[in-house]
């Protein structure tokens, strides 16, 4: 059965693997074609991450106006802002990837879940850390149980608490299995943080940027803002990525593909000394 569309691509089904451009995108659900695919990625995403970081620090320190009532001390917002979106973010993703596996029993969702985990875990400690230190200028105190505050904190331990129920079975299939359940019942913890500024009345102030109104900051501030948001993202793929192949190694050392590779790769080096 195929269809094609008004593009200069074809897109059909053959069975049930996706063809896109004559490209079976479903054989990267293995993790034996997604190992090289990922290794192949990484640079890119990385040098991505480095170069948005630098430009989104250079414009959000150096050209950003200063704030008329913060001062100089609001430009933390660079860093905090953008790690609070990622925190939420990456808990949606890691939850999809965890939920897709619990339910086709793919194995990659699984690793992709458990390889996002570290890095949602380290934005949320992030957007915590630097909360505080925004907050001590601002409200005078490090900390408060504002709602948006405490539910950002429940955040970081659902991460821990995710992590650390994985760690603790031994069996990858059943520490999988438990840490999807665990990640789908606390997605729901994400619109509360999202929301909180709205249906209590909380010292943390509502958001600059949103999809329904025009920012409420100069274009500078959030030309620097976006640029490191994009920076995160770019640094989250990558390192997920790294991860994710750690994962692969770690858990199908015994496949005959990866035993391969790891031939190739010592004939390679013999190769090269020999040169």
């Amino acid at each position: 059965m195929s269809r094609k569309t008004s593009s200069d691509h074809d897109v059909h089904q053959v069975g049930t693997a996706l063809v896109i451009g004559n490209i079976n995108w479903f054989r990267y659900a293995s993790p034996q074609a997604f190992f090289p695919l990922a290794g192949a990625m990484i640079p890119w995403f990385a040098w991505a991450a480095a170069l948005l970081c630098v430009a989104g620090l250079y414009v959000g320190f150096f050209m950003a106006p200063t704030d008329y009532q913060q001062g100089d001390a609001y430009r933390i917002i660079f860093i905090h802002v953008p790690a609070a979106w990622m925190s939420m973010f990456l808990y949606v993703v890691m939850a999809s990837w965890a939920g897709v596996g619990l339910v086709f029993n793919t194995r990659l969702s699984h690793m992709m879940a458990t390889a996002l985990a570290p890095t949602g875990a380290l934005f949320t400690f992030i957007a915590l850390w630097t909360g505080s230190l925004w907050g001590k200028p601002t409200w005078g105190t490090w900390w408060v149980w504002d709602a948006r505050l405490t539910s950002e904190l429940i955040l970081l331990f659902l991460y821990f608490g995710f992590m650390a129920l994985q760690a603790a079975i031994d069996e990858p299939r059943r520490a999988d299995r438990a840490g999807a359940v665990l990640a789908l019942t606390g997605a729901v913890n994400v619109p509360i943080i999202y929301y909180s500024v709205k249906w209590w009345n909380t010292l943390h102030q509502g958001a600059s940027v949103n999809l329904t109104s025009a920012p409420t900051m100069a274009a500078t501030m959030l030309a620097g803002m976006l640029l490191m948001a994009l920076a995160a993202w770019m640094y989250s793929i990558a390192a997920t990525l790294h991860r994710v192949r750690s994962i692969i190694l770690e858990r199908e050392r015994g496949a005959d593909w990866l035993q391969a590779i790891s031939k190739n790769q010592k004939q390679r080096l013999a190769a090269d000394k020999r040169r």
